[in-house]
């Protein structure tokens, strides 16, 4: 489930990794660190590079703390798969003059026809699982033991609630709360009040049009057509 990302950063045995294998993945893990992650200044990264060491266990535990990965030491494939899917983002920006101009993989001869991209899924892979669960609680929506079923929800949800015209007409109801009167209240005490009221939930807006922003790239990602990486959706660190 990881050679297609550890082709893409040029990783010496894309083919033969075996993330079950204690050494070979210890291995990958500071190869990742020290030539794509590289969170930790070359002079903070001893812990993880000693890797015969007893305590690397706890090294890795702090390095997946200290990246904000949502899997712990005990969820090894995911967390691989997630530090695989930040180095590609990385990659891509260091090197956005060389990715910008690829050319997707040439369609099939059935590209004509309009097809549903979640039928080209692996709904059993566990980074699919993990994108899945992240979008719905960001989204808010309902668990359900289908993960596909889960995604459809969310697919309809973008559609019909977070997209451009969705977004263009929250953003005009926003300026027309901005723009309201408040000069209507006699109260002095009730005008400060509604005053608060308004910045607070202008507030609220600006934090929810960020989680919608992170659900439509995250959507995007993962109902993208298969045969090109969408990991590279994400420019810069």
């Amino acid at each position: 489930m990881f050679r297609r990302k550890l082709t893409a950063l040029d990783y010496h045995n894309p083919d033969g990794f075996d993330c079950k294998d204690e050494t070979q993945f210890r291995n990958c893990i500071v190869w990742l660190e020290d030539q794509k992650i590289r969170h930790y200044k070359i002079e903070d990264r001893g812990n993880l590079r000693n890797i015969p060491s007893s305590d690397w266990p706890k090294a890795y535990q702090k390095y997946l703390q200290d990246v904000n990965c949502p899997f712990g030491v005990q969820e090894r494939q995911e967390a691989v798969d997630w530090l695989l899917g930040l180095a590609v983002r990385y990659e891509y920006g260091d090197n956005v003059e060389k990715y910008k101009n690829c050319q997707p993989l040439a369609a099939s001869g059935n590209s004509d026809k309009t097809a549903d991209p979640l039928v080209n899924l692996d709904s059993n892979s566990p980074d699919f699982k993990a994108g899945v669960m992240a979008l719905a609680n960001i989204l808010k929506i309902q668990r359900h033991d289908d993960y596909l079923v889960m995604l459809k929800a969310i697919r309809i949800l973008i559609q019909e609630r977070l997209s451009p015209d969705a977004i263009s007409k929250a953003s005009q109801n926003r300026e027309k709360l901005k723009q309201m009167s408040l000069s209507l209240l006699s109260d002095a005490t009730l005008n400060e009040a509604a005053q608060i009221l308004r910045l607070l939930h202008i507030e609220e807006l600006r934090e929810l049009q960020t989680k919608i922003n992170e659900a439509i790239v995250a959507v995007q990602a993962i109902i993208a057509d298969p045969k090109t990486d969408h990991r590279l959706g994400k420019v810069g660190r």
